[in-house]
């Protein structure tokens, strides 16, 4: 399992964001996942959180520079495939996630 290190108390310091994180409880669906990830003898791979999973082309690997988050969706410069941010990210961290179980590769986690 792997998901993404997130640097929870800094991201409720966003008032518009505070509430619907605080709601989520994602501190907690963290402890669960390990909880869980422990009882079955699987490990919980947090991915870093400077790794650039939204900013990064599924396609081709291209990396777009610093941008807001209302911006939602994103065509890339380099390959012109057109992207949700929440998706590609989702993909972004299964390659990371694949890359570390199948091959040994290096990501920062």
């Amino acid at each position: 399992m792997v998901v993404e290190d997130l640097a929870i108390e800094n991201l409720v310091k966003n008032h518009k964001l505070a509430l619907a994180i605080s709601d989520a409880s994602w501190g907690e669906l963290i402890r669960q996942l390990n909880y869980k990830c422990a009882w079955y003898g699987r490990d919980l791979i947090k991915i870093d959180r400077w790794f650039p999973s939204s900013k990064r082309c599924g396609n081709c690997g291209h990396i777009v520079e610093k941008w807001p988050l209302n911006i939602r969706e994103w065509t890339c410069p380099e390959c012109g495939t057109n992207h949700d941010r929440d998706i590609n990210a989702a993909k972004n961290i299964l390659a990371a996630l694949l890359a570390v179980s199948v091959c040994g590769a290096t990501v920062r986690y």
